[in-house]
C-alpha cells in the first residue's frame, strides 16, 4: 500500500488539505496527517484538525509528501527545520512531493530550494517570489516527482494528479467518478 504524509501547520487552507486526504484515502492510499505546529492544528478559517502524528512523523518514509497552502500555514511549515528536511529528503530520493497555493513558493522554493529548473504553478502572484523555475498558469503542473497546483479551487484536480502518480490513472479516474469531479 502506498503512503502519503500531509503536513499541517496552523493557518493551513482547509480545502487544500482535506480534499487530498479524503481523495487519497478513497483510492486506498494510507494517509498520515503530521501536525507541524502541534497535534491539534487550526486552519485559516478556524477549522481544527487533530493530527495523527507529531514529531515522530518527521523520521518516517512515505511515498508522497503533500504540502497544503494557506499563506500562514505555508510560512509555518517553511519555518520548521524538521519539515523542510523531510521534504528535501523525500524529494532528493525521487519520491513524490506535492504542494498547492502558497506552498510551492514559500516552502518548496524559499525553504527547500527544490524548484530550480522545474515547471510549477501556485497562487496568482506568488510566482514573483520564485527565481530560476518555470511558472505556468495551468491549474495543476506535473514535473517528474513534483506536483504543484494553484489554489483551493483546484484541490480536486491536484488530488487526482497525486492519486494518478501514486496508483495510476485508473485509480484516479475511479475516485473522480465517485465524487463527480469535473475537469
Amino acid at each position: 500500500m502506498k503512503t502519503a504524509c500531509v503536513l499541517l501547520a496552523d493557518g493551513f487552507e482547509e480545502v487544500e488539505a482535506v480534499t487530498p486526504i479524503d481523495y487519497m484515502r478513497r483510492a486506498g492510499i494510507e494517509v498520515h496527517i503530521l501536525g507541524v505546529t502541534g497535534k491539534t492544528v487550526s486552519g485559516s478559517h478556524g477549522i481544527r484538525i487533530e493530527a495523527g502524528l507529531g514529531a515522530e512523523g518527521f523520521n518516517a518514509d512515505y511515498d508522497c509528501i503533500v504540502v497544503p497552502g494557506g499563506a500562514r500555514g505555508a510560512d509555518n511549515i517553511a519555518a520548521n527545520p524538521a519539515a523542510v528536511y523531510l521534504i528535501k529528503r523525500h524529494f532528493g530520493a525521487g519520491k513524490l512531493v506535492a504542494a498547492i497555493c502558497a506552498a510551492p513558493a514559500a516552502v518548496l522554493h524559499s525553504a527547500c530550494g527544490i524548484l530550480a529548473g522545474r515547471r510549477f504553478t501556485g497562487f496568482p502572484g506568488t510566482e514573483a517570489k520564485v527565481e530560476g523555475a518555470i511558472f505556468s498558469e495551468e491549474r495543476v503542473v506535473v514535473d517528474g516527482n513534483l506536483i504543484t497546483s494553484r489554489a483551493a479551487g483546484s484541490a480536486g484536480e491536484f488530488s487526482y494528479a497525486i492519486i494518478s502518480a501514486l496508483e495510476g490513472e485508473r485509480a484516479a479516474a475511479e475516485v473522480a467518478n465517485k465524487v463527480l469531479l469535473q475537469s
